[in-house]
């Protein structure tokens, strides 16, 4: 059999269209960043409402904005802000409720003969900014050291899941665990459905277990804007409360 040389240059597209099909294989389901998983690599600013049915027929909206940029491709920072308005305490009152700053550091990716993974590890630092008389905030500074685990699967589904430990520096004493778990699945016409589960475990309060879940849909209206919407549920008898309902506007970068 006649043996076939193939020039420099030939050998150079072969080799990186080898080096992109192994990018796609590591990370399946990274090629379209989604900010609503909390360990995607992307640059946003979200605008948000969400309203709480609390029991005994009292309500909260919680207004915030969230937002992410990249430090470095290891060093992701999220930010939020929120504002409250509540009429828990018998008659209608608003302030300022918290800040987050949220350190993450991917530790590692890589991927399995089933599936692309994104290892992370991170710290939240939630300084409390309410007025507890008016209903509102916890009366604690908090850090929070979380991992995570991303896992892209074939056809774009992610599964994401995370256990977050809560502690006071100051106010109110707290101990707190919490366990959460995300899927997210891309749709046709550049949009999304996530499901987002969280148990919390209060070990300062009888063990207590204030669980909730949310579904949302969100789809790209253009390529760098989002809209999307939040349906959200109290789960069992600690549930911080009844059911919710959100929107919020994205901005990408």
């Amino acid at each position: 059999m006649k043996s076939v040389k193939l020039s420099n240059r030939e050998k150079l597209t072969g080799k990186t269209m080898l080096c992109l099909l192994g990018a796609t294989l590591v990370l399946p389901s990274y090629a379209d960043e989604n900010a609503s998983n909390p360990l995607a690599k992307v640059k946003n600013t979200d605008l948000r409402l969400q309203h709480f049915e609390l029991e005994g027929d009292n309500y909260l909206n919680d207004y915030f904005i969230d937002g992410a940029f990249m430090a470095s491709d290891e060093l992701k920072i999220k930010y939020e802000l929120h504002y409250n308005e509540t009429d828990i305490t018998g008659s209608k009152t608003q302030h300022l409720e918290s800040s987050v700053v949220k350190a993450i550091y991917f530790a590692k990716e890589g991927k399995t003969d089933s599936y692309g993974y994104r290892l992370a590890v991170g710290l939240d630092w939630i300084n409390d900014l309410g007025d507890t008389d008016k209903g509102i905030g916890s009366d604690a500074d908090l850090l929070a050291p979380f991992v995570g685990l991303a896992m892209g699967f074939e056809g774009g589904t992610t599964i994401i899941p995370l256990v977050q430990h809560f502690t006071e520096y100051s106010g109110t004493e707290t101990n707190r665990t919490a366990f959460r778990l995300i899927g997210m699945q891309p749709l046709p016409n550049k949009s999304w459905l996530k499901l987002d589960t969280k148990v919390p475990v209060d070990w300062e309060n009888d063990n207590a277990i204030p669980a909730t879940f949310e579904l949302q849909y969100g789809k790209f209206v253009t390529g760098k804007f989002a809209l999307y919407g939040d349906v959200l549920a109290g789960i069992g008898s600690d549930r911080p409360y009844d059911w919710g309902l959100g929107i919020g506007a994205r901005f990408s970068y």
